[in-house]
Order: structure tokens, then C-alpha cells, then sequence
């Protein structure tokens, strides 16, 4: 793998393992947060995240990421799942 290529997918796996992790914690979920598919939907039938989660994952997406995300009219597809959330955070650090 091409040095560029490594980094980006080291850096990815980094973000989406804190991001399973925050998942977890604000959801308080019983699983490890490797078992959180991060292609699943957070809300409906995916993960089951209601507004309140919402809420409380945007604030911590804030605190640890410096991700602003409230107020934001397209929040809802920026935290579909938690790749759209690495999405999200790559393209707003501006390192990818």
C-alpha cells in the first residue's frame, strides 16, 4: 500500500474506532464498539437513535472533533451512519 494510501486509511479506522466508541457510550449500548456496523443506520431500524441521541451525539461530535453540526439543515444526512460521520470529520479536519 502506497504511504498516502496508509496514513488515510489508518487515520480513517482511528476516527471511525472514536466514533464507535462515542456511539456506544451515548447510546449506552452492551456491545464493543467494533461490533457496531459502520455502514448501519443510527436511527429507525439501524442502531434505534431517537432525537435525544441525536442531541447528545452532535454535542459529543462537537467536544471531541470540533465538529459543528447543530443548526445545520443537512445534520440528518451528516449522521446517517458512522462512515457519513468519518466523512464528515475527514472533510472538516481538511487532512483528506
Amino acid at each position: 500500500m502506497k504511504p498516502d494510501l496508509s496514513d488515510y486509511v489508518a487515520s480513517r479506522q482511528a476516527i471511525l474506532d472514536r466514533v464507535r466508541q462515542i456511539l456506544r457510550d451515548t447510546m449506552k449500548l452492551q456491545v464493543e464498539p467494533d461490533a457496531i456496523d459502520p455502514d448501519a443506520p443510527l436511527f429507525g431500524t439501524g442502531l434505534g437513535m431517537d432525537s435525544v441521541d441525536a442531541v447528545e451525539l452532535v454535542v459529543q461530535l462537537n467536544e471531541v472533533f470540533g465538529l459543528e453540526l447543530m443548526g445545520s439543515e443537512d445534520a440528518s444526512t451528516k449522521v446517517r451512519t458512522a462512515n457519513t460521520i468519518v466523512d464528515e470529520i475527514m472533510g472538516h479536519s481538511g487532512e483528506y
